[in-house]
């Protein structure tokens, strides 16, 4: 009988044990990479109007400081472009403007947990969260006009290369501000899977290569590319074209922005049991 009762206080003890290291194990990181789409908002998109959205591919480091809380250190490359043709708005149709740009991304984020999270613990293997951080990014809007495809910052469509009210060429180097949500399922020891959608908030306003007013056509040059691109209103309405001095071709006072939504996997790296100190 004490045999028994002694088998049983073993058990016991193993399987508390065991409980107990379970409990403590602990995410120290995670590699991971993700596919999705991005999208723009801003000078010609001004009601956040979804259409045809662009691939986004991105890789991150996530370093966990404990359950809930992790900061990550991220890179994304992002398609962005957009079109007037796309515009409900009768004047964003007459002005007829599009661009294409490639984003290259780099951010560092905070990441909060809703739930407690534990890799390979049935009980915490699910989470919303959300992130905050702040980034750089690079860009360079281009369009195309009779199938050829043109840089538009080096035309200075906006007066900007001849110092038209004393504008001057922008920078392509903008600060991003990423605000997002997201949720972390657990697979195994080893495998997260997630999706994010996060807005970004940006430093600049030409994004799309349009921010305030038309520089009129008497300050470019009668036919050359930058001419016939900072007002395409002309290939509609070549008669009375919107491009005269002064008249508005942007609106300055916002700024562009971006989102990505992506889905993402992940390795747990760096992770261990933490023994009991009792």
């Amino acid at each position: 009988m004490k045999l028994k009762l002694l088998a049983c206080f073993l058990l016991l003890s193993i399987v508390a044990n065991a409980q107990s290291q379970h409990n403590e194990y602990v995410q120290k990181g995670e590699f991971g990479i993700t596919a999705g789409l991005a999208h723009y908002f801003g000078d010609l998109n001004t009601r956040a109007a979804i259409n045809r959205p662009k691939v986004a591919l991105g890789a991150f480091f996530r370093k966990q400081f404990g359950n809930y809380v992790g900061v990550r250190l991220s890179a994304h490359y992002a398609q962005l472009g957009y079109s007037d043709i796309y515009s409900r708005n009768e004047y964003q149709n007459l002005r007829n403007l599009s661009f294409n740009s490639n984003i290259w991304e780099v951010a560092l984020q905070g990441d909060f947990n809703f739930f407690k999270f534990i890799p390979g613990d049935p009980y915490y293997g699910f989470t919303p969260y959300i992130t905050l951080g702040v980034g750089v990014f690079t860009y360079d809007p281009y369009a195309y006009i009779n199938g050829q495809k043109e840089f538009l910052r080096p035309l200075g469509t906006e007066g900007q290369l001849i110092g038209y009210n004393g504008r001057k060429p922008y920078n392509t180097l903008a600060v991003c501000i990423p605000l997002g949500v997201g949720i972390k399922y657990n697979l195994t020891d080893k495998i997260n899977v997630s999706f994010e959608v996060a807005h970004r908030f940006t430093t600049t306003d030409y994004l799309d290569d349009v921010s305030t007013t038309y520089a009129g056509a008497n300050n470019f040059t009668p036919l050359s590319t930058a001419a016939l691109l900072q007002d395409r209103s002309v290939e509609i309405r070549p008669l009375n074209p919107l491009g005269v001095e002064g008249v508005q071709r942007g609106f300055a006072k916002q700024k562009d922005q971006y989102i990505i939504a992506e889905v993402g996997i992940t390795y747990n790296i760096s992770t261990y049991k933490c023994p009991s100190a009792k």
